[in-house]
């Protein structure tokens, strides 16, 4: 089943308690999917462990963020192994909140060629997906996200190489991050067809139907993502009306999160409704 959720709570979640006010607050907006953030460290606060019960009864999709700051690719070893264990944690966390999907950036190549950066996160994704197994986490599935920033490595095809790693893998496809860092390059509905063919191609079905979805509109300059921005923006892309149309027409059933700037539950609301008009 297709969901839709946001990332986190926007500023019309208020002053509401988490996450006893959460299904009420996703069902007047007609929402069935949420993500967990823990982009600034997995803390956890002590209700959290109420959050699985009921999102199961309420029909509540649940995905976890991990930290921002894991680095696949870092030069240095002790930040890679640090981020095997950050990656470990998480998936202990998303344990804890009744998730499936956890996303995880895909790290930096600034300093580095992209090949050398690609080499190193494969290596680091093998050794996380190997602390999940022997930790009984094996049904947690990593999620490896494409990235805004031109010097991050993350494009779409790096992205699918990081998911051959594993078949447990499935992408994480920002689509406002690659529309970022090719300065605009999501114009019409062909492009979103020609990634989703792409993924299709390189993955399988099965894993394209199953993938987890970023999406928010982003401003960029020429080094790619600068700020995320809401829907009622109109200058920057991309829209997501052609994407949910490619979405309907093969029948696919992502999870997907919007990521606006403090409105993704409203955002998401509208891309849910767009979805059920088609």
């Amino acid at each position: 089943m297709i969901t839709f959720g946001p990332g986190g709570n926007s500023l019309s979640w208020g002053n509401r308690k988490f996450p006893a006010d959460l299904p009420q607050y996703l069902k007047d907006l007609g929402l069935n999917g949420y993500e967990v953030e823990c982009g600034r460290g997995v803390r956890l606060s002590q209700t959290a462990q109420e959050l699985p019960l009921l999102a199961k009864e309420n029909g509540i999709y649940i995905t976890l963020h991990a930290p921002y700051f894991i680095s696949l690719s870092s030069v240095e070893e002790e930040k890679r192994q640090n981020s095997v264990g950050y990656i470990l944690e998480s998936a202990k966390a998303a344990k804890t909140v009744g998730a499936e999907k956890i996303v995880v950036h895909s790290g930096s190549c600034s300093k580095i060629s992209r090949a050398e950066a690609l080499y190193l996160a494969k290596q680091t994704l093998a050794m996380a997906q190997k602390a999940l197994d022997e930790n009984g986490l094996s049904d947690i599935i990593i999620c490896p996200e494409t990235m805004g920033k031109i010097n991050q490595l993350g494009t779409l095809e790096e992205v699918v190489e990081l998911c051959k790693i594993d078949e447990r893998f499935l992408p994480t496809v920002d689509f406002g991050h690659l529309n970022a860092r090719t300065l605009g390059g999501i114009k019409s509905r062909g492009d979103y067809a020609k990634m989703l063919n792409y993924i299709e191609n390189e993955l399988g079905h099965d894993r394209l139907s199953r993938m987890h979805i970023h999406f928010s509109k982003i401003e960029y300059t020429n080094g790619g993502e600068k700020k995320h921005l809401t829907f009622s923006d109109s200058v920057f892309g991309p829209q997501f009306e052609p994407l949910l149309e490619e979405i309907r027409e093969r029948g696919l059933e992502p999870s997907i999160i919007c990521e606006s700037d403090g409105t993704q539950a409203e955002d998401a609301a509208a891309m849910k409704k767009y979805y059920e008009r088609l």
